[in-house]
């Protein structure tokens, strides 16, 4: 038998025969054979890339049993429909809590059969012992995590159960991992890395740059003139768009004022019941909707390639966040345009949104019932102390991000801590949450007000070189030709450069995320982002870790 007949088929055999797909897109080949190769892989592809793609061509070659942890029932109600519409693909089922008793036995035939099958569950599926232990005894080939940013608390989705993913690797027997994301800075992929206790890992960033999007801020002195101007550009823009809005009470009074002009318009929020919104993403799907008014709740995994506009009637809490949002606009490669509509005040309602409270009492609670029985789930610790498993969670959560507690084997004390102490660890590590949250408000508060190439502002951010002007932004539509060279000149001078390490006397090690012509951005892991001019290298509050332009 010839060697040719006994190979295994090549990702562009699996791509073509089992899928359909003639090509792969720009970053998918390269993520494709780190992950079927069993290697620890981190893949940014930009909103509209083809991540699903990766995990699925991937896990066709693994073989074995595939799965893939997404937040949403709607995620995965549609990477479903999009593997059993594939010509030759492997089988592919869902354990959520929507599933029916009948497809939950078929589903588990297929995985203690060791697959070949795509197994798709939200995190709070893994809580589960019995799901975990199952799994495992089945052999898991290839573990998928999308939204992978859910897992970082810098990250702009933060889940708790996403945060035990790493505990649920090692007794699923540390199967390889592909992490993927649309939209993560340095900080954010560091801690998804950690989290997820990848080791070797191959990181893929690619397509962040969306030269089809145009890029527009619009500042406001009012409310109400803000709310005017957006609700104007969603009524006369090319539809179909999407309007994102801070709160429910504004996703239902937006709708309505851009409907009495005609549009097809609806409001998508967490105060829907389910049936309503799933009626609201059939709507925008099959294309009877032209604008959807949402809260940030809408559009993850939401397949809609011509969206032509996507506003902002209120600033995010990260470019993470902002980026990831308008990457919904313009997925056919068509061109498009965003509007952020800003007022610094708003930028208080986002803070008060990133703030958390947690009670002494509660955490006291949590220690001193994990100290009585050390070894017990979480489950348990939630039965004993009369809680909600979601609630202990998040307590556990915070024990383990201050390193009072693990959980490698059960809940336990790393050290004899007395509560109050695990209490004042946890303010501190919360503290320094609410800094960092601070700071990456303040890098949205830049990319409004600069006067800087928008795009170069967003691709640094990210760790990604970009020109200097990409003639595709409001900034770039109004700079003065000799003043754009004069900038270009100085940060191409600059005393740092993009990517480089520092050292501040106070704040410790950084990197430098964006360089102006008189400044740098950097990140320091305790602080968060900082603008800096460079009399701070003068001064010798900030020092080089290496020669800058190394």
């Amino acid at each position: 038998m010839s060697s040719s007949r006994t190979s295994a088929p090549s990702v562009d055999d699996i791509a073509r025969d089992g899928f359909g797909w003639e090509e792969l897109l720009p970053g998918q080949r390269e993520a494709i054979a780190s992950a079927a190769a069993g290697r620890d892989t981190l893949l940014v592809l930009a909103t509209g890339g083809g991540k699903s793609a990766v995990y699925q061509v991937a896990g066709a070659q693994r073989g074995g049993v595939v799965l893939v942890v997404s937040p949403l029932v709607a995620l995965q109600a549609d990477q479903l429909a999009s593997i059993r519409e594939a010509p030759a693909a492997p089988p592919a089922v869902a354990l959520n809590g929507s599933t029916s008793a009948g497809d939950t036995a078929h589903a588990w035939e297929l995985i203690d059969a060791g697959g070949p099958v795509y197994v798709l569950l939200a995190p709070e599926q893994l809580a589960k012992e019995e799901t975990v232990s199952r799994l495992a005894a089945a052999g898991v080939s290839l573990l998928v995590v999308d939204e992978a940013h859910c897992v970082s608390s810098w990250g702009h989705d933060f889940r708790p159960d996403y945060a035990r993913l790493g505990d649920v690797r090692r007794d699923l027997g540390n199967p390889p991992v592909l992490a993927m994301t649309a939209t993560a800075s340095e900080p954010v992929r560091a801690e998804i890395i950690e989290k997820l206790a990848m080791t070797d890992v191959d990181v893929q960033v690619h397509g962040v740059d969306r030269p089809e999007i145009r890029l527009v801020v619009h500042r406001h002195e009012s409310d109400a003139e803000k709310k005017a101007a957006v609700v104007q550009e969603a009524r006369t823009w090319t539809a179909p768009g999407i309007v994102y809005v801070a709160t429910r009470a504004e996703a239902e009074s937006y709708a309505d004022e851009i409907a009495a002009d005609g549009r097809r318009v609806a409001a998508y929020h967490a105060g829907l019941k389910a049936a309503e919104r799933r009626d609201v993403q059939d709507r925008w799907r099959d294309g009877t909707l032209d604008v959807v008014v949402a809260t940030s709740a809408f559009g993850m995994g939401i397949d809609r390639a011509d969206v032509r506009f996507v506003l902002h009637a209120t600033v995010t809490e990260s470019l993470d966040a902002y980026y990831q949002e308008i990457g919904r606009a313009g997925r056919d490669g068509e061109p498009a345009t965003t509007a952020l509509h800003y007022r610094p005040e708003d930028l208080g309602l986002r803070r008060f949104f990133t703030r958390r409270s947690v009670r002494t009492t509660d955490i006291r609670a949590v220690r001193s019932a994990i100290a009585a029985k050390p070894g017990r789930t979480i489950r348990e610790l939630a039965v004993d102390l009369d809680k909600p498993t979601r609630t202990v969670t998040r307590l556990v959560n915070d024990l383990v991000d201050a390193g009072v507690v693990d959980t490698a084997d059960g809940v336990r004390l790393i050290r004899p801590v007395t509560a109050a102490t695990a209490a004042k660890a946890v303010r501190e590590t919360l503290d320094s949450r609410e800094r960092i949250a601070d700071s990456r408000l303040a890098m949205m508060r830049a990319y409004a007000e600069t006067t800087q190439c928008r795009r170069r502002v967003l691709l640094e951010y990210f760790g990604v070189d970009g020109p200097a002007w990409c003639d595709n932004c409001d900034r770039c539509e109004q700079r003065d030709a000799s003043s754009a060279a004069d900038d270009a000149a100085a940060i191409a001078d600059a005393p740092v450069t993009l990517d480089q390490s520092v050292r501040h006397r106070d704040w410790g090690e950084g990197t430098v995320t964006g360089v102006e012509a008189d400044r740098a951005t950097v990140y320091f892991a305790s602080e968060g982002y900082k603008v800096l001019s460079f009399t701070a290298i003068d001064s010798g509050a900030l020092t080089l870790a290496e020669p800058a332009g190394r």
